[in-house]
């Protein structure tokens, strides 16, 4: 046996000491014997230097028993360091954990808690206990590298351990800033939730070495420093003096591009994180800050207007840095108390700015169709829609040549938020993060398209384009959103502004282009009742809905809007009656299908909540034209999707009101109910 799996091992053939070893582990008899043979393994070969099948092979001799023993021991052999038993099982365990199946072994997980007190405990300058602290190092990175790693050292201690080995800047501190990215970098959403003072306290001490750093270090820092920026900052945190020096010396000085990029990336982290909070008042900080925002919007037209395709891929990161920046120059420059920027400045800079998005928009002209999926245009067409809340005025040709493409875009991406989570939003929640709605392309288009209402050419290009259905639609999701009870405080507060916005742009459109709204569009009629049944429902018991002359002319209209649907017309071929689509219906019947049976689930729904409703059905005559028409077309004719739309109207009419239960009866209900299997209809006409 002995000698059949040294031969299936190159390593140990050439080392015969360690193939020795190995005999020792496999047949020792005691613990002593295991240990003197564990350390003559470890003094013929460290555990780099063992190849995977000798390392699987000491496992086997092992197993976790053994290291599990000399781990939890607390003394020593006579004449050995203290930590000698200890030493040896994380030597162990750090040659282990160089086999990944291993490295996710609940036996090795359950050991970071340990793992991360080797590494965050303060001691003395040690070279045996140094030699622990590598393994221990060299036992989480295994860790971190599998499936479900940076999980289990977010949940076990091991981040908050890291963090404090780092904070420590005792031995192998820089292994463990090394950890702390590759945390963050996969899991940080998750780190920042569990571990938020913690990073913070690295974060202070990098700002801190960030300033005072007058070599490669300060451009090193400032590649990493953007990890352990945390979602947001105060204005008063601890790093942000330390973080605008360090940039302000950087940005101020010669730089070759690779030395700016990064410092452009960090000063758009911070940004995201607190604004301009982290740029001083006064001269010097309004001097860097428009500088920052130039460098921004000419890195930003350097790129796009090249339009060399492979080259704007490798710098997405840095352009979408740059939008950042040019989101919060937008910010000062518009803002009226408490700019950053003089008068001059912002006159300057709003030139600077209309030359970017002029590169932006001729970006978006030339590959937007093609990469509509691309995360980056939806990056470059967010940040857009920020200038175009606050200037339509400049680069008017352009933006109407792009509104066709935005109104397209923004339609491809909500329709894909109907049907299911689109690739971006899946991107992005598999990078761990939890976004309102990644695809919500509308909702920062919103402000320009009130602006560009009011004026005559963009306004006849957004209707023939069908914003205006697209924006009825738009305002019933949100308002599906807004009514909810399951969202969140983010949510709510996205969806009212959303939903204010767009009646902005409902009122532009009524007051400058009547002609849409008289023409009764069809799809706009169908989104117009639906949103209205669905507000009814939810606020009935407004006083404005009791009964008044409004309330009641909406309910007409919704009323004729249904009833108009479905008709009984002939079969061409079987020469019956059969139901079938209205004939004025037929044409956008894909497109407001699924709003007509929501409609009518909603206005049944608001049946018992108005006692009136009713009356204004009977005098409407749709209650009897349904029941004639029932009555009337082959039962086979009828989809069977549409009974219980049409149950559902007649149920809540019968249980509501006399006079309706008498009409329903006078036309067969009760037969109708059977001949259609209206199982509700037929239950509550035999109770009356």
């Amino acid at each position: 046996m002995a000698a059949r799996v040294a031969s299936d091992d190159g390593e140990s053939n050439k080392n015969p000491a360690l193939e020795r070893c190995l005999g020792v582990l496999r047949d020792a008899g005691s613990d002593s014997e295991q240990f003197a043979a564990l350390l003559l393994i470890t003094k013929a070969a460290k555990a780099g230097e063992i190849d995977a099948n000798t390392r699987r092979r000491i496992f086997d001799a092992v197993g976790f028993t053994f290291p599990n023993r000399l781990l939890a021991s607390k003394e020593p052999p006579e004449g050995c360091p203290q930590n000698t038993f200890q030493a040896l099982g994380l030597t162990l365990l750090a040659c282990f954990c160089t086999d990944p199946d291993l490295a996710r072994h609940s036996q090795v997980l359950n050991k970071i808690p340990m793992l991360g007190d080797v590494v965050s405990t303060p001691t003395p300058e040690d070279s045996s206990y140094s030699a622990m602290i590598d393994d221990a190092y060299q036992c989480l990175g295994a860790i971190l590298a599998t499936p479900q790693g940076p999980r289990e050292l977010v949940n076990r201690g091991g981040l908050s351990a890291l963090c404090q080995a780092y904070v420590n800047q005792s031995y192998g501190s820089d292994q463990a800033l090394q950890l702390l990215v590759g945390l963050l970098t996969v899991a940080e959403t998750k780190c920042w939730q569990r571990a938020t003072s913690d990073l913070v306290r690295v974060l202070n001490i990098l700002s801190a070495e960030f300033q005072k750093a007058e070599d490669l270090t300060k451009f090193q820092l400032c590649e990493v420093l953007p990890r352990f920026v945390p979602p947001r900052l105060s204005a008063g945190a601890e790093c942000l003096q330390p973080l605008y020096r360090g940039l302000s010396s950087i940005l101020t000085s010669k730089l070759s591009v690779s030395q700016r990029d990064p410092a452009l990336k960090l000063a758009a982290c911070l940004s995201q994180a607190c604004g301009s909070k982290w740029i001083p008042a006064g001269s010097s900080g309004s001097k860097f800050f428009a500088l920052l925002a130039n460098l921004a919007c000419v890195e930003v037209r350097l790129s796009l207007e090249e339009l060399d395709l492979t080259e704007v891929d490798k710098k997405q990161e840095l352009v979408a840095a740059c939008y950042v920046l040019m989101e919060l120059a937008i910010v000062e420059c518009t803002r009226e108390e408490s700019s950053l920027l003089r008068e001059a400045q912002k006159v300057q800079l709003v030139g600077i700015l209309e030359e970017a998005f002029g590169a932006v928009i001729h970006y978006l002209r030339q590959v937007g169709r093609e990469k509509m999926e691309d995360p980056f245009i939806f990056a470059s067409i967010r940040v857009l829609g920020s200038w175009l809340a606050e200037e339509t005025s400049s680069l008017k040709q352009e933006i109407c040549d792009l509104l066709p493409f935005l109104v397209h875009y923004a339609k491809v991406l909500f329709e894909k938020e109907r049907k299911g989570k689109s690739g971006l939003q899946h991107e992005v929640e598999q990078a761990g993060q939890k976004p309102l709605w990644r695809g919500d392309a509308l909702r920062f288009l919103l402000p320009g398209l009130s602006h560009l209402t009011t004026e005559d050419r963009p306004r006849q290009i957004l209707i023939s384009e069908g914003a205006p259905v697209l924006l009825c639609q738009y305002y019933l999701h949100q308002w599906e959103v807004f009514a909810s009870d399951s969202a969140t405080p983010s949510m709510l507060e996205v969806a009212e502004t959303s939903l204010k916005t767009a009646c902005e742009i409902f009122l532009n459109l009524v007051v400058t282009a009547p002609d849409l709204i008289s023409t009764k569009h069809l799809a706009l009629t169908a989104n117009v009742t639906t949103l209205g049944l669905m507000m009814a429902r939810k606020l009935f018991a407004y006083p404005g809905l009791q009964g008044t002359p409004q309330a009641e002319a909406f309910f007409a209209a919704a009323i004729h809007f249904l009833a108009g649907g479905y008709v009984a017309q002939t079969d061409p071929v079987g020469g019956g009656v059969a139901l079938s689509i209205s004939p004025a219906y037929e044409a956008v019947w894909p497109a407001i299908r699924e709003l007509w049976f929501l409609g009518m689930q909603a206005f049944a729904c608001c049946v018992p909540l108005f006692l009136w409703l009713p009356q204004d059905v009977l005098r409407s005559g749709w209650l009897q034209e349904l029941l004639v028409m029932l009555g009337c077309v082959a039962p086979k004719s009828v989809d069977l999707e549409l009974i219980p739309a049409f149950q559902g109207i007649l149920v809540e009419l019968a249980r509501a009101s006399q006079p309706c239960l008498e009409v329903i009866q006078q036309h067969r209900g009760l037969e109708l109910a059977s001949l259609y299997g209206m199982a509700a209809l037929e239950q509550c006409l035999c109770e009356q």
